[in-house]
């Protein structure tokens, strides 16, 4: 793989994995559209982990308050993490038993365009029409469920992760600003989860690790993640999820009009 290649798919990574527009959508289709060969799995899991990086440097202080109320439930912080690892089981569990089947079946032109459109259909509306300004601390236990089962559907390329999650968020009745930060938060157990699912296929594999790539793109794709969480959080109170939800079916045409 080559080196320009390697960083400008961390800086898609990057600039994707937390805005509510996919990145497994944008890492599946840049290289179809520049004639690129897959980017292999020793690549996806380098710029996971330097998203994972990037979303534990931003919310270190939150972790190590959370980590300290996972012994006192009481506690906002405890509850707060108890919810995030409820909500963490059913990617978990989906992920696990459609593994081969989201990597084959599901990874298309035409699925990524119907739901880059769809979802972010979904995500304008849930922001039009939405009703509260609550935190996530607010959330019930339910409610955190119901997040985390939005967020096994962003298995389906093109989702986006984070959209769903915000989208049933907002719906919920949280502000734009807790919206991004649960979904930020319930990113960390998902993107560990899918990184050590692939490192487990990786140490499997008789590939050797280009260094040289993956070590440059683990740190593009961490410094990209820590700017796009960093602005995404400060901004998106003003701007609104509007703009996402126009740039998704923008893609979702282009996709349309160049492959098909």
């Amino acid at each position: 793989m080559e080196i320009v290649e390697a960083l400008t798919l961390a800086l898609i990574q990057g600039l994707t994995e937390f805005l509510p527009i996919s990145s497994s959508g944008h890492l599946i289709l840049t290289p179809v559209f520049f004639g690129w060969a897959d980017q292999g799995l020793g690549f996806d899991i380098a710029v996971h982990l330097g998203t994972l990086i990037a979303v534990i440097g931003y919310f270190r202080r939150d972790l190590v308050a959370m980590a300290r109320g996972l012994f006192v439930p009481e506690s906002p912080e405890g509850a707060l993490a108890w919810k995030l690892l409820a909500a963490s089981v059913p990617v978990g569990l989906v992920g696990f038993l459609s593994a081969d089947f989201v990597a084959t079946a599901l990874r298309t032109p035409a699925v990524i365009a119907a739901a880059s459109a769809g979802f972010g259909a979904l995500l304008w509306a849930a922001d039009r029409w939405r009703r509260g300004n609550r935190s996530e601390h607010k959330l019930s236990l339910t409610e955190a469920m119901l997040i985390g089962l939005g967020q096994a559907l962003a298995l389906i390329p093109g989702t986006s992760r984070s959209g769903i999650t915000m989208t049933v968020a907002l719906a919920l009745g949280l502000s734009r600003e807790a919206a991004g930060r649960f979904s930020f938060l319930l990113a960390i157990p998902a993107i560990g989860m899918a990184a050590s699912w692939q490192i487990v296929q990786f140490i499997r594999s008789p590939v050797t690790p280009d260094w040289q790539v993956l070590v440059p793109a683990t740190i593009v794709a961490a410094v990209m993640a820590f700017a796009a969480i960093t602005l995404f959080l400060r901004l998106i109170g003003k701007v609104g999820m509007g703009v996402f939800a126009v740039y998704r079916i923008l893609l979702a045409m282009l996709i349309l009009f160049v492959l098909f």
